[in-house]
Formats: C-alpha cells, sequence, structure tokens
C-alpha cells in the first residue's frame, strides 16, 4: 500500500502528524509506503531527531498549506503546491492509494469531488462516524455532516453505503439498518423520512428493520447502522462526544464512555468517491493521526471502494 498523509493538516500540525505517520510506521508492514505531503526540510529534520530513517518515508515536498479560515475552493485554485492540493493529484494518478488528513474538510470535499470524483450512480458523498454500543463493539452512523438537508434517495443511497462500510470494514454480516426518527411507527416523522422508509422497505439487497429513536442508537440487539441527514447525524455526533468532554473534566473513568474518545478512530473515510480519502479531526493528536493512517489503510486493503463501484454498478449495461 501507498498511503498519503498530509503533515500540514490539523490544529497540531505539522508536530503531531509527523508523530503519528512515526507511530503507524510501526503497524504497517514493511512493504507498505507512507507519503508525507509537508515542507521536506522539516519533515525530515524532525524525523532525524526522533531517531528514524529518513529514507523509510517518501517526503513530498509542499511549500503551501490551507488553513482551516480559508474558503476551500478558493483556496485549492490558488494552493496549487499545497499538501492537500498535491495530495490528491498524486491519488488522481495513482502514485498513492488513499489520502488521510485531518486538515480542512471543506478542501478534502473539493478535491473529493472534483479531482477525484464520485462513483457513477452515487448522486452525494457522504461521511460516517462509528457509534459506541451496549455490547462493547461499534454501531454506525451516516451522514454526519456533509449533507444538511438530503432527499429520500440521497438517504436510500446514504443506507447503501453504510450496508458496505459494515460488512467489509466492520465484518458485519447483514448489517441491520434503521432510519432516525422521532418515533418508531412507519407513519411518524416529516415527509422526507416517511417517504425514505418506504424506499428502504422495498430495498430487497438491505436488511432495513424500520425507524429507531434517539435512545435505541447505542443498542447493538436493535441496530448496526443508523441512517440520518447530516444535520441531525453531526448535532448527535457532538452530543456524543460532549459525554466523553464532561467526563474526562471530571476525573471520571468509565470504559464505555472512554470508547467515545475520538482518538480512538482516528477519522472517517468520504464514502462514495472513487478512491480512499479520509479525514480527520482538526484536534487530532499523534495517537488519533496513527488511527487515521491505519484506517486509510484497513479500507485500501478491504478494496471497499472497488466493492463500491461494482455495487452501484450493478445490472447496467
Amino acid at each position: 500500500m501507498k498511503i498519503g498523509i498530509d503533515i500540514m493538516g490539523g490544529d497540531f500540525a505539522p508536530t503531531q502528524s509527523i508523530k503519528g505517520a512515526i507511530l503507524a510506521r510501526k503497524e504497517l508492514e514493511s512493504q507498505d509506503e507512507l507519503f508525507l505531503f509537508g515542507p521536506k526540510d522539516f519533515i525530515a529534520k524532525s524525523l532525524v531527531e526522533h531517531a528514524c530513517k529518513v529514507s523509510d518515508y517518501q517526503i513530498i515536498d509542499c511549500s503551501q498549506a490551507i488553513e482551516m479560515s480559508e474558503e476551500p475552493v478558493k483556496a485549492f485554485i490558488n494552493k496549487t503546491d499545497s499538501s492537500i492540493v498535491k495530495a490528491f493529484y498524486y491519488l488522481q494518478n495513482g502514485l498513492i492509494d488513499g489520502f488521510a488528513s485531518a486538515g480542512s474538510t471543506g478542501a478534502m470535499l473539493v478535491g473529493a469531488t472534483k479531482v477525484i470524483g464520485l462513483i457513477d450512480g452515487v448522486l452525494r458523498p457522504c461521511i460516517s462516524s462509528y457509534y459506541p454500543n451496549d455490547e462493547g463493539e461499534n454501531n454506525l452512523i451516516l451522514d454526519v455532516g456533509i449533507n444538511s438537508d438530503s432527499k429520500p434517495e440521497n438517504l436510500v443511497q446514504f443506507a447503501k453505503l453504510g450496508d458496505l462500510f459494515a460488512k467489509y470494514i466492520m465484518n458485519i454480516n447483514n448489517p441491520k439498518i434503521a432510519l432516525l426518527n422521532i418515533g418508531e411507527e412507519e407513519n411518524k416523522g416529516n415527509s422526507v423520512v416517511k417517504e425514505t422508509y418506504q424506499l428502504l422497505k422495498n430495498q430487497n439487497s438491505l436488511n432495513f428493520i424500520g425507524n429507531i429513536e434517539g435512545g435505541d442508537l447505542y443498542k447493538n440487539s436493535k441496530v448496526d447502522v443508523i441512517v440520518c441527514n447530516g444535520f441531525t447525524g453531526n448535532v448527535v455526533l457532538k452530543l456524543a462526544e460532549s459525554f466523553y468532554n464532561i467526563l474526562s473534566d471530571r476525573n471520571i473513568k468509565d470504559s464505555y464512555f472512554d470508547n467515545y474518545n475520538y482518538e480512538n478512530y482516528g477519522g472517517t473515510p468520504i464514502l462514495g468517491t472513487k478512491k480512499t480519502i479520509v479525514v480527520g479531526h482538526g484536534k487530532s493528536s499523534d495517537l488519533a493521526i496513527k488511527n487515521m493512517i491505519l484506517l486509510t489503510g484497513k479500507i485500501i486493503k478491504s478494496q471497499l471502494c472497488e466493492k463500491t463501484i461494482k455495487t452501484f454498478n450493478y445490472g447496467k449495461n
């Protein structure tokens, strides 16, 4: 595998990004390659300071970085020598197999949609998040941020993308898929959710179990994949993260709520794109960066993108 990492991405870059790459290098196979996108001299010097062999990494020199505060499209066009832009063209040309960044989500979306492109048949990309369940494993919720407003056909596709992720990344056979709603009854919810319910009910390829309420999100016995629009999903995700922060601030240790620590997961893939692209938390530490890189590698190895392409193009032509 050839994994690209944005060394300039995140609030604590480049220091934490380099440390995370070093940690990931130790857990990857010897034949796997890490491509570090950022200022070459600084990266090489930092590797030496951490007693690492510079030759163990591929350093791609980049003189610019896209800041979180910049307008994504304009920055992507103007900063052609930035770590994010350069990495996307490496990905587009097959020089790397996947790319991960804790930098500007907006810029990552521009690259994902305008440079790499969506899989034929996919209307909109989405991002997902693990949601710890009461069995010590994870459920999956999507979308959690890209699509504030979604049409019924978008939500059906999110269900399909979540189904594939659950099968091939989470190793769940026949995942239970549910629609997040204000009640379990079929006639509950707004017009979009009610129409989506009817569409999902007729999807023979999906194990759709109906609606679930907010109190069922963590129940593994009920659901594996939770479908909602990005507005709702983002609120749910931020609320879940706040539980962990409140307990941490009060020095309360709880094994279940420790699973809400984003560092353990590293990032989330942009689902529906032709190649593997992973977005990390802006406040990523070296541990989070490491796990973001390892997740990128896991997705590449699983051939999730290739399997998604086959699923969405099955029966065409």
